[in-house]
């Protein structure tokens, strides 16, 4: 068990209980966070933090924080009941309903009555409610306003299939309230007619209602829509132009030019002044030899406001240069809603769509570098890093220092992993005060990228030696290979801090002049998990021929708390073993440390550990020992 990690986690609760004693509510509120992200599986805790935001007027807040901890221990009533309350304070009373419903089921004695009173208490109400309706739409099928009324309060209720219904009923008399198609989708989908609930979502994401617009692509599939999506939407919605558009852009970009020609006609009969429409379907009939028909739309499009679309069709049409030049004017400034919906559709996870309106952005204003940035961090989160490249290489010759410095470190970052040749360099000296003696491990490394081979070539060149050279026991040994290690090998890309390697050699040794061959390749594995309070772990597994064909298991573990940005303190649990049983390979290691993260790529580490050898030693050395153990890494790469 990791002794600082529990330490750090009990301070940080008791000063947030201190806090709360004290009304300092901010505070402990932050303190309560730090305690449950470092422990989450506390449900009291959560049930402190949810009444601390009661305090403070935060109901939302404290009502997600008793939603966790009923979830954390399904027996825990009072903290379901508070749940159940607050859903209905805060006007979701198809969960109150229900979480009232399932304590008044499974619970016993006051918080079963409870519930029950605040159920029927909250259904009774809802069901006089739509008695009321119910008469209203016997006396006028036609109203509206009842149909609307039964669809929210059937929902409420759990009764989607007279919420659906109603919807429908509503949508059909007022189409122009978007806001139904959206309630439709989302009752159909909790119904299980995913298709039709695809499509009229599909058909509220694309209308022109923000609100409307931005919850309908969170209830749609992550992926971009299909061909048939999009015509199963026009079905139902067959005004909608921005559906129309869409798709005949998606049909365009997938070679289908007569569907493309049939989609940009109709929505140039709904919005006659769609000028990026008229160009487009110009150019496709001028494909087709249809030049009577395709002139007007392009003349249409000369004579409109948008001067660098009027720019782009003169120069298709190769009129003369100086014809052009005298119709140049400044660029406009970039769509802004066109960067709007980027940033909305990025924020919500529509990658592929954030992409589309990043580039009807970039084409609106070319020059725009937070454009090009963007679009490079959304091609990497789709994990094209090929299409991400040349954007951040765009984007890092931005006249703004700040997104030019974070285009520089993405570009970089990405070549390193792609580019065709690499450059890095490694050292790591120790002090250790149990041998008194200084380490020095250090690797040069050239390595190449072959283009779809999966695995990289490399030459490599290895020290490895100490201070001191010999132990003084009776029988003394070696502190380290004392060798230089020139060789080659081939490694796998790392994947989820996994990585695989092999290499062969020659090592010299610089204290017996010996020429030996060197053999070696093994697996690693290194991860983090937290960020102030976190837990690391690296491991590896290395074969080294040199030492009687052995194979090595290191395991390190560092469980600790990091201060500001680059000072964090932990506790080791280190262990070593090898297959061969050898007496000094054999052993574990414990005990507090702390590290500091200097400017580059370097750490200064300081541990003091506990060790305890696991296999006999006859004599040669203690079982166990104190190591006060000092280091610095630096690395280096090109």
């Amino acid at each position: 068990m990791a002794i600082l990690f529990v330490v750090a986690l009990s301070l940080l609760a008791d000063q947030a209980y201190e806090a709360l004693r004290e009304k300092r509510f901010d505070a402990a509120i932050s303190l309560f966070l730090q305690a449950v992200e470092g422990k989450p599986g506390d449900g009291p805790l959560r049930k402190d933090l949810a009444y601390v935001y009661l305090k403070t007027g935060q109901p939302e807040a404290a009502r997600d924080q008793f939603a966790e901890a009923w979830r954390l221990n399904p027996e825990d009533f009072q903290a379901a009941l508070e749940y159940g309350f607050l859903c209905h304070e805060t006007k979701r009373q198809a969960e109150a309903l229900r979480v009232f419903d399932q304590v008044r089921r499974t619970a016993s004695g006051s918080a079963r009555e409870t519930a029950e009173a605040a159920f029927k208490n909250i259904d009774g109400a809802l069901a006089e409610q739509m008695a009321r309706w119910r008469q209203a739409v016997e006396m006028e099928p036609a109203n509206f306003s009842a149909h609307r009324e039964l669809a929210e309060l059937s929902e409420v209720r759990g009764d989607l299939a007279a919420a659906a219904r109603h919807y429908q009923e509503a949508w059909r008399l007022k189409p122009a309230q978007r806001s139904l198609m959206l309630a439709l989708g989302r009752v159909w989908r909790a119904t299980g007619r995913t298709a039709e609930a695809t499509a009229i979502l599909l058909a509220a994401s694309r209308g022109a209602e923000p609100r409307v617009a931005e919850e309908a692509r969170e209830l749609l599939p992550s992926r971009y829509p299909y061909v048939y999506e999009f015509r199963d939407a026009l079905k139902l919605d067959p005004k909608n132009v921005n559906l129309h558009r869409e798709l005949a852009f998606l049909l365009l970009a997938m070679g289908q030019k007569e569907g493309a020609i049939q989609e940009f006609e109709r929505v140039l009969e709904s919005e006659p002044g769609d000028l990026l429409s008229a160009a487009q379907l110009g150019f496709l009939r001028l494909e087709q030899g249809d030049a009577a028909a395709a002139m007007p739309l392009l003349e249409r499009v000369l004579q409109g406001q948008d001067s660098e679309l009027a720019d782009r069709v003169r120069y298709m049409l190769k009129m003369p240069r100086a014809m052009r030049e005298t119709a140049e004017e400044p660029r406009t400034k970039v769509s802004l809603e066109a960067k709007v919906f980027a940033e909305r559709s990025f924020e919500k996870g529509y990658l592929y769509d954030a992409v589309r309106y990043y580039n009807i952005a970039h084409e609106k204003d070319p020059l725009d570098f937070d454009v090009m940035l963007k679009l490079g961090w959304t091609h990497n989160l789709l994990r094209n890093d090929r299409a991400a490249v040349p954007w951040f290489n765009l984007a890092r010759r931005s006249p703004d220092a700040a997104v030019a410095k974070e285009a520089e470190r993405a570009w970089r970052g990405l070549t390193a992993s792609s580019e065709s040749f690499r450059f890095s360099a490694w050292m790591f000296p120790i002090y250790s005060s149990r041998w008194r003696s200084a380490f020095s491990y250090a690797q040069v490394k050239a390595e190449w990228r072959l283009g779809r081979f999966p695995l990289l070539p490399y030459l490599s060149a290895r020290f490895i030696g100490d201070s001191r050279g010999l132990t003084s026991a009776s029988m003394p040994q070696a502190l380290s290979e004392s060798a230089l290690i020139l060789g080659g090998g081939l490694r796998t890309p790392v994947w989820k801090g996994l990585m695989g390697w092999a290499e062969a050699g020659n090592a010299s040794g610089y204290r017996t002049g010996k020429h030996l061959p060197d053999y070696r390749g093994g697996v690693t594995v290194s991860r983090r998990f937290g960020r102030k309070l976190f837990h690391s772990i690296s491991g590896d597994a290395v074969f080294v021929s040199r030492f009687n064909n052995d194979t090595l298991f290191y395991l390190q573990n560092r469980t600790g708390l990091r201060l500001g940005s680059r000072f964090e303190c932990f506790w080791n649990n280190n262990l070593t073993r090898d297959v061969r049983g050898e007496g000094w390979a054999n052993f574990a290691e414990t005990g507090p440390g702390f590290a500091f993260r200097l400017p580059g790529q370097g750490v200064l580490s300081l541990s003091t550990l506990r060790g305890a050898y696991t296999k006999p030693q006859e004599g040669v050395r203690h079982a166990n020992y104190f190591d006060l153990r000092a280091g610095l890494w630096y690395a280096l790469t090109h």
